[in-house]
């Protein structure tokens, strides 16, 4: 058991929300214009034609209904298919920040806390806004904490990372209190023009509170945290600062701004990462718990990731040794979607107010890297 205690959650949701049905109708009139665009080259067989979605397809896929964004109609623009959200200045506060710091605000207001209680930010994200000065710093200023701030990038898993770099900073004395934030703009980053991903992200912002044990009362004892990590090519973004150096030799052409090749947004395979994903996180699971003398029947519940209802089922079956899902393994990923590293803070912060004191569980996040993290919470009076 560590000296940090999981005291409160943050959850900041966008206002726009887009259905299945609103994101089917907007990519299939996308579909149609881009095969009757080049219907020669189709015909000649030059190129393939593009295959209409469906929400029936989408829902039995990933369990997904909806997911909110940070800007509907930019997504839903068969013209544009990418949000809108426009530049701000340099002394404006950025968006990513915008949205951490709301979602840190309750976490504080529910804790009954304020910025001088706290020493530390984390901001664990799969995409940061730029590469410096750190958005967590911007977010501590924001705030108004005094102390230090940093960012940290394990994509989905980010945020059972940054908890488990958060505790063991408070267990050493670096800190008494600090805010993990994870602000997740995942429409910036998602090829809305492919069939088989288009569906799979929305836009939140969430925040974690940890303090010293000895610094109030009520929350959760964090009793052990693991990570893991195994590289694999089958989750990849490829956007980065050395895009624009790219261009072959000679090539001084303008590099279009915003417009950047698929392959530098989210690509996957999802069926590979099905297949190894769910025995590496189920395992890692059921170690942990034998490694804390955690019985299937001793675990009240499990927070995992939010990316595809069919694999949280297998996990939580393979976990818990039986049929599980619904109070046991909550979903959120149908109003949600995949919110990356968000996602279990989510299921969490929205189902975890009915367990009682001495109720145990674990927050489970898993992605690309690969990366897993587990962190198995008792609740307290």
């Amino acid at each position: 058991m560590t000296a940090a205690m999981i005291r409160s959650t943050g959850l900041w949701t966008p206002e726009d929300s887009i259905s299945n049905e609103e994101l089917v109708s907007s990519f299939n009139a996308y579909v149609e214009r881009y095969n009757e665009t080049h219907a020669d080259e189709i015909e000649r067989g030059e190129i393939e034609p593009l295959s209409p979605s469906s929400v029936e397809f989408v829902e039995k896929a990933s369990g997904i209904k909806s997911r909110y964004v940070v800007d509907k109609s930019g997504v839903l623009d068969i013209e544009r298919m990418v949000p809108n959200v426009p530049a701000r200045d340099n002394d404006e506060l950025s968006i990513l920040a915008e949205i951490g710091v709301k979602a840190c605000r309750d976490a504080l207001e529910r804790a009954g806390k304020t910025a001088q209680d706290i020493d530390g930010v984390i901001v664990a994200a799969s995409n940061m806004q730029r590469a410096y000065p750190a958005v967590a710093i911007e977010v501590q200023d924001a705030l108004g904490i005094d102390g230090f701030a940093f960012d940290m990038n394990v994509a989905c898993s980010s945020a059972t990372f940054g908890i488990q770099a958060a505790a063991d900073m408070i267990a050493a004395g670096h800190a008494r209190a600090i805010l993990v934030v994870n602000p997740e703009i995942c429409s910036g980053h998602l090829n809305w023009r492919d069939r088989d991903s288009h569906f799979i992200f929305g836009d939140v912002a969430t925040a974690i509170l940890l303090e010293h044990e000895d610094l109030g009362e009520g929350g959760w004892a964090i009793l052990g945290t693991r990570l893991r990590t195994k590289f694999s090519n089958n989750i990849r973004n490829n956007f980065g600062f050395l895009n624009r150096a790219e261009r072959p030799a000679g090539d001084n052409t303008p590099v279009p701004n915003g417009a950047p090749k698929d392959d530098r947004l989210f690509v996957q395979e999802g069926r590979k990462v099905f297949k190894e994903v769910v025995p590496m996180v189920s395992d890692m699971i059921r170690t942990h718990m034998d490694e804390l003398s955690i019985t299937p029947d001793d675990l009240k519940r499990v927070w995992l990731h939010q990316a595809n209802i069919n694999m949280n089922l297998m996990i939580a079956r393979k976990v818990f040794g039986r049929e599980a899902g619904g109070k046991d393994a909550p979903t959120v990923l149908d109003e949600y979607a995949n919110t990356s590293s968000a996602g279990s803070v989510i299921a969490f912060h929205l189902h975890s107010q009915d367990m009682q004191a001495g109720d145990r569980g674990v927050l489970c996040s898993f992605g690309a890297g690969y990366s897993a993290g587990t962190v198995f919470v008792e609740k307290r009076g």
